[in-house]
């Protein structure tokens, strides 16, 4: 069995940022007020993905919700990973945008005063999903929160987030964990060798979340090779298009996955709350509730299918930067090593300026797919620009 890790563990590589939040939390368990200059109620965590936003914002959390202890009381800690506390308010979205009537029903819920301890905590992930409207309306509560209540709001930086939210917000910026410290961190909590650990790290980049999922998921391994392997073998304007529809294909196939299982549940579910007996006929007054269930799922769908398209296109921008660095004699170790003499020679095929091109159509469908623009039309663009010369 694992050791259980303490509350700050899963941070790694941000010892700065650690330090500020445990100064803050130990200001508020050591007096009745918090510190000025170390405590505010509403903080910004921004940082590349993978960097640890979110964890960090619920081991913050935890440390101001457990009764005098700063580092986190078990208890505690088991209720904010549940998401179950009762004076945490929780926005984590799995849709392409937060909607209004979200940001204003956790506004509503941040009014009451804490039922079990000092404070109410309301975290809301991926911050930078909210409209200017939606915006507006959270702004509102930062103007003039309840004396007991802090703000955590999670972004990629505070250019993602309105001037007057930013203006109302403690900012704490995360970097990029190094991968000496992500492999230390994946091996330790999820128990996989060492070597792997490391791999997976590479692979991902650094991105904790993803480096889990390589270091434990076979099948998002080798959706990674089949990705790198597809685009290696791009020759002609047919080869791209063919190429294209593999890579959608894929992500579909790993969107359906994360998908289908929790919307059958989430179904299930709902009837059992209806009073519905499984197979049984659904009453005209309760279908405009699965209606809206269903409707939720399609935007949970959406995003899914983005998100596995960027995933993909971060890996071909790993592939292409490898080919690129070998172009230029760079002594920098690539980031898919194992297949360095299929980048020797994807490298060999090209010109520096042709493989710069690929990475700026990479760059350009990434924004692309987050526009909706049709992601076949996009990924067909895109590899184009990766065809390589027939070696002689």
């Amino acid at each position: 069995m694992l050791a259980r890790m303490s509350l700050w563990d899963e941070l790694t590589g941000q010892p700065e940022a650690i330090a500020v939040f445990r100064a803050a939390a130990s200001g508020v368990t050591q007096a009745d007020a918090p510190q000025a200059d170390s405590m505010t109620h509403s903080w910004l965590i921004t940082g590349p993905p993978g960097s640890g936003r979110s964890n960090l914002a619920y081991a913050f959390a935890a440390a101001l919700l457990s009764p005098g202890n700063p580092e986190g009381d078990e208890a505690t800690r088991r209720q904010v990973e549940a998401r179950t506390h009762p004076d945490l308010g929780v926005l984590s979205t799995e849709r392409v945008i937060i909607s209004i009537d979200e940001v204003r029903a956790l506004v509503t819920s941040s009014q009451f005063s804490p039922s079990v301890g000092r404070y109410r905590v309301m975290i809301i992930e991926d911050a930078d999903r909210m409209t200017e409207r939606t915006s507006n309306v959270l702004l509102k509560a930062l103007e003039e929160p309840p004396p007991r209540t802090v703000w955590i709001l999670c972004a990629p930086s505070e250019a993602d987030l309105i001037p007057t939210v930013r203006s109302r917000v403690r900012s704490v910026r995360l970097r990029v964990p190094a991968l000496a410290d992500v492999a230390d961190l994946i091996a330790r909590r999820d128990g996989v060798d060492p070597a792997l650990a490391l791999r997976a790290a590479r692979e991902a980049q650094s991105h904790i979340g993803m480096a889990h999922r390589l270091a434990t998921n076979e099948d998002a391994c080798v959706r990674r090779e089949r990705t790198l392997q597809a685009a290696l073998g791009i020759r002609t304007v047919s080869d791209a298009v063919i190429a294209a529809g593999a890579l959608l294909e894929m992500a579909t196939e790993d969107a359906k996955a994360i998908t289908e299982e929790r919307d059958s549940e989430e179904r299930e579910g709902a009837l059992r709350s209806l009073g519905i007996e499984p197979g049984g006929t659904i009453p005209p007054a309760l279908r405009a509730q699965l209606r809206s269930l269903e409707e939720d799922q399609k935007r949970r769908a959406t995003r899914s299918l983005r998100d596995g398209l960027d995933r993909i296109m971060v890996d071909l921008l790993s592939l292409y930067r490898d080919i690129l660095l070998l172009q230029l004699g760079s002594e920098v170790e690539p980031i898919n090593l194992e297949i360095l003499d299929r980048l020797r020679e994807a490298a060999g095929a090209a010109t520096p300026e042709q493989t710069l091109a690929t990475l700026e159509a990479i760059s350009t469908a990434r924004r692309r797919i987050d526009s909706n623009v049709a992601p076949a039309l996009t990924l067909e663009a895109m590899l184009i620009s990766a065809r390589r010369r027939i070696s002689s």
